[in-house]
């Protein structure tokens, strides 16, 4: 357990003992009814943290790398160049009506799909492991829900993640097989960017 769920953890127990008192002082029970009313207590705030991580433990892969109830699992051969104009990047879309823009990953190329659907960015394990990228294979997993249903994949960081002059350091992504050949940019590198949307048919990317 790291650091903030230990956090989280102690905030539920110091809550739970807080609210567990408070009844009880307000209460004239005898000795074991006071224990029965304890145990109860400690039970259901057990039961709310067990769901609060399991929520932390999941995300999501779904939005427009869904097409017609399937993943995306390859990139397209040459999707069309994006455009830098002055800080931010134009990004026409492909023919298959996705996003792809060209990126580097710790100075390595590799392709992207932008995806607002995903709450995570995403790589693939060829391309984790073509930028030397670090994850432990034999480490608990998260568990993704993407269209094809829920997949397995590893937490790791990218030191920079660069889009042409848009550039993200130390982004926390997800790896796994269960992606095929295609990267994902999700929310949590979007959600740096001063704005970011789709004008005239072209993802406008802003830092």
């Amino acid at each position: 357990m790291d650091s903030g769920d230990q956090a989280a953890s102690t905030i539920w127990y110091v809550l739970a003992l807080v609210l567990v008192g408070s009844a009880l002082i307000g209460r004239r029970l005898a000795w074991g009814g006071i224990l029965r009313m304890a145990l109860l207590w400690v039970a259901i705030f057990a039961g709310l943290l067990g769901l609060f991580k399991l929520a932390q433990n999941e995300g999501y892969l779904t939005g427009r790398w869904a097409e017609q109830g399937d993943m995306v699992d390859e990139a397209p051969a040459a999707p069309p160049p994006a455009k830098a104009e002055g800080q931010s990047i134009r990004i026409p879309v492909a023919p298959d009506g996705h996003y792809w823009v060209e990126a580097t990953i710790n100075g390595t190329p590799a392709r992207f799909l932008i995806d607002s659907g995903a709450t995570i960015t995403a790589l693939s394990e060829n391309t984790a492991r073509a930028s030397g990228l670090n994850y432990d294979v034999g480490a608990p997993g998260v568990i993704m829900t993407t269209a094809n249903g829920k997949v397995e994949a590893r937490r790791s960081s990218i030191a920079s993640l660069a889009v042409g002059p848009i550039t993200a350091n130390d982004l926390p992504v997800v790896v796994s097989s269960s992606f095929g050949e295609v990267n994902v940019i999700g929310m949590n590198m979007l959600s740096r960017l001063k704005s970011w949307g789709v004008q005239n048919g072209e993802m406008v990317l802003t830092p």
